[in-house]
């Protein structure tokens, strides 16, 4: 009816995995699609592995000088660059020393007394420090500071937008790190040995795996030797 209006209190449902939202009016329900960048990193944690013993480097790696800060330090700032608001850095070996350089930032830490066990434990470690509204995590491995904010958004926005939850970069078909684990194999997780790791998780359930090509090469790399960290600051220079 021309000149006639009416204010209708409409509630809002939205799914950010699959970017489609519910208006919810008296009487009626409409779906509607929004933008997915909108809301993309809703649910989203961080788990940064930063608790081996950097027996091949000879000396604590987390520590080492790596642009004008720490290697941690850097690792850190691309989670955050990237919109992650909920990290949880997995200390170990050298905690204290990590603990100071990292309580500038604004991530929790758990601490993994079992370390030496391998990196499952402090994956298993740092799943149980995630809040329940966390419906994926981003597992970093801590000596990767050359993984960018926009390779994680990159890998974000492929698992939000599949249906899939098991997301695994990959460089000319090959696997790489970061990888995000959805919410649902946690619990999974927890059950692994510690001499399967995750790879077993992608092999138990490959209809679920998701490989998303980023055209990054530092997916293949970490610095686990000296020859390792002088050939990444050769990259830099």
């Amino acid at each position: 009816m021309a000149g006639f209006a009416m204010t209708v209190k409409v509630r809002v449902i939205c799914y950010s995995r699959d970017g489609f939202c519910v208006l919810l009016a008296a009487g009626f329900a409409m779906t509607v699609k929004i933008g997915l960048r909108l809301n993309f990193m809703d649910g989203i944690c961080a788990i940064i592995l930063a608790a081996g013993g950097s027996v091949r480097m000879g000396t604590g790696k987390m520590l080492l000088p790596y642009r004008g800060r720490t290697i941690i330090e850097k690792v850190i700032e691309n989670v955050l660059a990237a919109g992650i608001t909920h990290a949880v850095v997995v200390t170990g070996s050298g905690k204290d020393e990590i603990i100071k350089v990292i309580r500038r930032f604004p991530v929790e830490q758990c601490f993994n007394d079992k370390w030496k066990e391998g990196m499952l434990s402090s994956v298993q470690c740092g799943i149980r420090s995630l809040p329940e509204q966390c419906n994926g995590a981003v597992v970093f491995l801590g000596d990767q500071p050359m993984i960018d904010a926009s390779t994680i958004e990159e890998l974000i926005y492929a698992y939000n937008k599949s249906e899939k939850n098991i997301i695994i970069p990959v460089f000319l078909k090959k696997r790489g790190h970061p990888i995000i684990i959805g919410r649902k194999y946690f619990n999974e997780i927890a059950k692994l040995k510690q001499d399967e790791g995750l790879r077993m998780l992608a092999h138990k359930f490959p209809v679920d795996v998701l490989e998303v090509e980023t055209g990054n090469q530092s997916i293949l790399k970490d610095i686990d030797t000296p020859e390792d960290y002088i050939n990444e600051l050769n990259q830099i220079d």
